[in-house]
């Protein structure tokens, strides 16, 4: 089964920014931690990140749920440039309520100069019936609000210029 979460805002900066913030800058900077998700650390074998068809490896901080370390990898599946991100999370290393894969999407689009609409979504892939509930309750509650926060913090790196790690 497949569980939808979709949020989305205004971003006041150029498309450019918009754009590449989320998936260009410092990982770490965008996945704080929260809660029981564990903020990231770092990542490794990402010297062809953004490029669709490459990955890299994330590590994350200790949390309840993990014991730090190698928490998974995420795949660059798709970019459209200035309009379009989809990647995937999946190889997870600790027990995730049942979920398998992770299928992320970042969509900007300029309203006018300056003025860029952010959508938001990701698709949360479960494959246990007995957990469904379980993991309606977390789509729908913690990871809605997580994502919030991930808006909020690559909003922070779009305004403040933030470094561009990949190309």
């Amino acid at each position: 089964m497949e569980f939808k979460v979709h949020v989305s805002t205004v971003y006041d900066c150029s498309l450019e920014r918009a754009f590449k913030a989320p998936m260009l800058t410092d990982l770490s900077k965008v996945h704080t931690g929260f809660l029981i998700m564990p903020k990231v650390t770092h990542v490794s074998n990402d010297e062809n990140w953004g490029k669709p068809g490459y990955s890299k490896k994330v590590y994350a901080a200790p949390s309840l749920t993990q014991k730090g370390g190698y928490v998974s990898d995420d795949k660059l599946i798709e970019r459209i440039e200035n309009k379009y991100w989809k990647i995937e999370v999946s190889n997870f290393q600790a027990w995730m309520l049942g979920f398998t894969k992770f299928t992320g999407e970042w969509q900007t689009t300029e309203l006018s100069p300056n003025r860029i609409l952010i959508d938001y979504t990701y698709h949360l892939h479960a494959e246990s019936p007995v957990l469904y509930p379980l993991n309606w309750l977390f789509a729908n509650t913690f990871w809605r609000i997580y994502m919030r926060r991930v808006l909020e913090n690559v909003r922070q790196l779009a305004y403040n210029n933030e470094t561009f790690l990949y190309d």
